[in-house]
């Protein structure tokens, strides 16, 4: 695969804490505000930037990426983000309690993007994704990095621990409490053998950010036919990417709330599940092992165990697979958990407590407390071409926004 260093835009240093911001599809308007408040350089304020405008703006309008073009240009008018000199690529650390995870920092080709060198595991949605795509060509910049992974055992795995936190460009805790640190890489000779490292790896793998990794590639194609000098050096044919091994990753469940029982009581939905699945009330909040669901239901903690599962391919042996086709749709009644407003779902980084919440409140009728997909799982179903339910990972901590640049 094909990477490049690129001559980007990033933080002044002593700002870098000021400008970072979470994605833009992980917060709601209501958390982008919050985010926002009291940070006028919070990078939110480009990648949200509806949140600095009327009440009711559609946040597919074309006045919300004007907007953003111009909070954009005032960081860069303002010298708060700054151009490299030279090409370069970084190291970018995240320190979440115990867990830390290292990644390098580079533009990936959009040309292997369309080529499936890099794999992807999801459908997009097309209205998020005309969003970025909007976004994206109004600025003529990537406002967030793709969240990739390659397979262990590569020298890159060499490469992302060969650091000293004395070195950092970056180091500050975010007000969430997770630690970000950047080294930049600018040393040719170095640079030229992380570029053959990656001509010897065959793929990468999309972990997050298929919207963002789809809206680039679709920007590189419109611009390649609109210029007939193509040469294909220009760097819109470039995003920006966090390239991590598999091995440094943390994937978190994705588990789910239901609003209503279909119409059932408790006492019909666990007769029910009865004949679906072995359900044990046993005070368990988090599943064992593979195969096996905890259930919030009327303040109990239940555990669901599917049998009958040789034979059932990479997706439709995955424990959300077995809980959408066993239990939420025959019944629950939830057909597409991409569209019906009768679940929602849950980051496993607000633990089992946020789904007693839900429960408890009356806002949900029942929660499930999901088993994580594993990296080789991701990664076995996109080498075979296949689609993951929708909301199946949770990738934790989250790559910040505004801390490198790539403009085309």
């Amino acid at each position: 695969m094909k990477i490049k260093a690129f001559k980007g835009l990033r933080p002044i240093p002593s700002e870098a804490k000021d400008i970072a911001s979470l994605p833009y599809d992980v917060v709601n308007f209501e958390q982008a505000c919050q985010q926002a408040e009291g940070k006028p350089l919070s990078f939110m304020r480009v990648v949200r930037s509806e949140l600095e405008l009327p009440a009711g703006t559609d946040p597919y309008s074309q006045e919300v990426y004007l907007h953003a073009k111009e909070n954009f240009q005032k960081l860069v008018d303002g010298g708060h983000l700054v151009r490299e000199d030279k090409p370069c690529m970084y190291l970018y650390r995240q320190q979440m309690g115990p867990f830390s995870q290292t990644g390098l920092v580079a533009t990936c080709s959009a040309e292997d993007y369309d080529a499936d060198v890099i794999k992807k595991h999801e459908k997009t949605r097309k209205a998020k994704e005309d969003d970025r795509y909007n976004l994206t060509k109004t600025l003529r910049v990537n406002t967030g990095p793709v969240f990739l992974t390659v397979k262990d055992g590569t020298e890159l795995d060499k490469i992302v621990e060969d650091k000293k936190d004395s070195d950092a460009l970056f180091d500050f805790v975010a007000d969430d409490g997770i630690r970000h640190s950047v080294w930049k890489i600018s040393d040719d000779a170095l640079l030229e053998k992380i570029g053959e490292i990656f001509r010897n790896i065959d793929c990468a793998y999309v972990a997050d950010g298929h919207h963002r990794s789809a809206s680039n590639a679709r920007c590189a194609r419109d611009l390649k036919a609109a210029n007939p000098a193509h040469t294909g050096e220009e760097d819109y044919n470039w995003f920006l990417s966090v390239i991590f091994p598999a091995g440094q990753l943390h994937i978190l469940p994705y588990n789910r709330v239901v609003k209503d029982l279909n119409g059932n009581t408790e006492a019909e939905f666990l007769e029910k599940l009865s004949k679906v699945c072995e359900v044990a009330k046993d005070g368990c909040k988090e599943p064992r092992r593979p195969k096996e669901v905890s259930m919030y239901l009327g303040k109990n903690w239940y555990t669901l165990k599917f049998g009958n599962t040789d034979g059932l391919d990479a997706v439709r042996g995955l424990d959300v697979s077995l809980l959408q086709e066993r239990v939420l749709s025959p019944i629950l009644a939830i057909g597409d958990p991409r569209t019906d407003e009768r679940i929602d779902f849950v980051g496993g980084i607000k633990g089992t407590a946020e789904l007693e919440r839900l429960v408890d409140s009356g806002k949900a009728a029942v929660a499930f407390s999901m088993h994580p997909v594993t990296v080789k799982q991701l990664m076995d179903i996109a080498d075979a071409g296949q689609i993951m339910p929708p909301k199946s990972t949770w990738f934790e901590p989250k790559l910040r926004s505004g801390l490198f640049v790539h403009t085309f």
